[in-house]
């Protein structure tokens, strides 16, 4: 994959490009572009509270070997409690309407986010679509069935 794969990108705010940028990476190495909430007013979140919010953008990544997903911003995790309602939002190749972004406020406190506040990240990744193949037995492995906490904590 080029270091530059072109995303095509639907402009649904017309605040972008005039009072808010485009998304972007905030540094050279961030893996994710902030997503900004289009909101028309202050969204005010109760510890508890869920609500679907738009980004004011829609993606078609176009490629069957690319994925994208929303996750939240760690600093509004950790320091507001607020997440994603849904954990994680993936965005398949062929999608091609509104970014959504589900939000949830875990914390204790209320939580207000502004218009054209950055409240979650979009990354692009590969993915390998995969072909089911039925068997008997694994091979062995070093881990084998070993499951949550089979390597202890320290």
């Amino acid at each position: 994959m080029s270091r530059n794969h072109p995303l095509e990108v639907k402009l649904l705010d017309p605040r972008f490009g005039d009072e808010w940028p485009l998304p972007a990476y905030a540094t050279e190495a961030s893996a994710g572009l902030d997503l900004r909430a289009a909101l028309d007013a202050t969204l005010t979140l109760h510890p508890g509270d869920a609500a679907l919010v738009p980004s004011g953008i829609a993606i078609h990544l176009a490629d069957p070997h690319l994925c994208a997903v929303v996750l939240p911003r760690s600093g509004l995790g950790h320091r507001h409690g607020i997440v994603l309602g849904n954990g994680t939002g993936l965005i398949d190749a062929d999608y091609q309407g509104p970014l959504l972004i589900s939000v949830w406020n875990r914390g204790r406190e209320t939580f207000a986010i502004q218009p054209g506040d950055r409240i979650a990240q979009l990354v692009v990744m590969p993915i390998a679509r995969v072909q089911l193949q039925v068997v008997d037995t694994f091979a062995d492995s070093a881990r084998g069935e070993g499951g949550f906490g089979h390597t202890g904590l320290r």
